[in-house]
């Protein structure tokens, strides 16, 4: 038996280059600030949580404007208090697959975090920040410009 990636779809009024763009150069927009846009092949950007101690930092290994983004997680320093070690470099190889769809009414965008499954110590906390950042927050920043991503604390 295999475990289930983390998989979900949203539907927005944006079209897909929009959407593909909040995947590339936008992510501050709707998820937190990285380090640098994802503009080519190859290219590496570090997800930083604030307030500096988390962070993810993904390589981009296939972009198809308007269509595809896969990335690939490089590095990971995952601190949460009170959960084991072994939940600070998790993600670490995990795939981040993204395919965007032209519908009627604007873009259907599939998100699958291929290797977050169940049996990680991460997977509640990682599901529900998905959950809000891709379902909740990359939805509203496409169909409002507005999305809600982390930020320092005032």
């Amino acid at each position: 038996m295999t475990e289930q990636n983390y998989a979900r779809t949203i539907s927005v009024s944006a079209t897909p280059e929009e959407a593909y763009d909040a995947f590339t150069t936008g992510y501050a927009n709707w998820w937190t600030l990285p380090d640098k846009p994802l503009k080519e092949v190859g290219d590496r950007a570090k997800f930083t949580f604030p307030p500096g101690i988390s962070y993810w930092t993904f390589k981009a290994t296939r972009l198809i404007p308007g269509k595809v983004v896969d990335m690939e997680c490089v590095d990971a320093l995952h601190i949460h208090e009170g959960q084991p070690k072994e939940i600070e470099t998790e993600w670490l190889g995990t795939k981040v697959i993204c395919r965007f769809d032209e519908i009627p009414s604007g873009t259907d965008i599939y998100l699958e975090h291929i290797g977050l499954t169940k049996n990680l110590h991460c997977y509640e906390i990682c599901e529900a920040g998905w959950d809000f950042f891709f379902v909740d927050s990359l939805k509203a920043y496409l169909d409002t410009g507005t999305g809600m991503p982390h930020r320092v604390p005032a």
